[in-house]
């Protein structure tokens, strides 16, 4: 348990010192912090992904491979399963956690919500990193409406 409670001091730690910065107040200035954010998370992502069991690297289908990011990876990373997977079968699948862990502590108030894309783009390089990993190209976008609740979109281009 006490590693969860490090990782999401270290993720708010880096959040914050990625915020403070940014010269640029404007969106051109937090778009590179959340770029930033989003490309540490990619290479922790591929790091993870090289380090899983050669018979998960296996996946011949893209459902397989969210399927794993949903339960194994998510497990790994948060400690408990994504709550949903949605597909239309054309390579966009929906991923939904109702509880994600690096939004609890902003949870209780609204005040926060324009504050929590912040706390996503490292997840969203995460999940876009083992998928590279796993032979998946792909683009991964949040969203969210309530928190602690949010929303990962992954297209995965058809080649």
């Amino acid at each position: 348990m006490a590693h969860a409670v490090l990782f999401e001091f270290l993720h708010a730690e880096m959040v914050a010192e990625l915020g403070a910065g940014d010269t640029d107040p404007g969106p051109g200035g937090q778009k590179r912090s959340l770029s930033i954010l989003e490309g540490i998370g990619f290479r922790v992502g591929r790091a993870l992904g090289e380090r899983l069991p050669r018979e998960t690297l296996a996946f011949r289908e893209e459902l397989d491979a969210l399927k794993f990011l949903c339960k194994d990876l998510w497990v790994a990373v948060f400690q408990k399963q994504m709550d949903g997977l949605c597909t239309n079968h054309q390579g966009t699948y929906v991923l939904q956690d109702n509880s994600f862990p690096l939004l609890i502590p902003m949870a209780l108030g609204l005040q926060y919500l324009e504050e929590a894309p912040k706390f996503l783009a490292f997840t969203c390089g995460l999940l876009r990193g083992t998928l590279r990993t796993l032979g998946f190209e792909s683009l991964v976008t949040s969203s969210m409406a309530t928190l602690p609740a949010c929303k990962f979109q992954v297209v995965i281009p058809k080649s």
